[in-house]
């Protein structure tokens, strides 16, 4: 009963933040699963969200990274979309950082990993819609769809976390061994820091 209690309150959250005010823009082109650029111009990376990276110049794409781009591509592209800002309304790069909704009020941040096409990027103080985020990647997970279908090649013994930046680290990464004790957290798989909402360091990579 408590969890269909959850379920049901997040669901009203989500349909209310759904039709809540925001700016309005057409979706120009889509650069990979949560990024695009808008009719004016600029570009939108969507908050609380990484998709895999397509590869350039040769590189290659991760694990699901044209399926992201695809599905992000049939949600948004040429079509009206609305804006929802955080605190920080633009990143390092200029790039617009932003809640994505389609004009029937569905959340775009939160199909895509809903549909298992993204994992959770928790970026402090841009945090307001972290449990409807977090719901959507657990379902994506527990249904072992999209990038949650492939096991990783390597695990390790366990992996440590950061509650201050929702980073998880392999237990050899300096930045791993770096977190002040009130900081740390110890997950014993990969799977429970995903569940717990934190994300992969860029540097050691603990999702491959």
């Amino acid at each position: 009963m408590r969890h269909k209690n959850l379920y049901i309150g997040l669901l009203i959250a989500f349909l209310s933040l759904a039709f809540g005010p925001g700016s309005s823009y057409h979706a120009k082109s889509v650069y990979d699963g949560d990024t695009i650029r808008l009719n004016t111009g600029e570009k939108v990376r969507y908050l609380g969200i990484d998709a895999p990276e397509i590869g350039r110049e040769g590189q290659q794409s991760e694990f699901m990274a044209s399926d992201s781009k695809d599905f992000n591509t049939h949600l948004v592209a040429g079509k009206k979309i609305r804006l929802e800002f955080d605190h920080e309304e633009k990143d390092q790069y200029g790039r617009l950082l932003a809640y994505v909704y389609l004009e029937n009020g569905e959340f775009v941040n939160a199909l895509l990993l809903r549909r298992g096409f993204a994992h959770l990027l928790v970026r402090r103080p841009n945090i307001r819609h972290f449990a409807i985020l977090l719901e959507s990647q657990r379902y994506a997970m527990s249904q072992k769809i999209g990038i949650w279908s492939k096991s990783p090649s390597r695990y390790d013994r366990y992996y440590l976390g950061n509650k201050n930046s929702f980073r998880f680290h392999r237990p050899h990464c300096p930045f791993g061994k770096g977190i002040i004790s009130r900081n740390r957290i110890r997950f014993q798989a990969r799977e429970e820091a995903f569940w717990e909402g934190f994300s992969p360091c860029k540097q050691c990579r603990p999702e491959h």
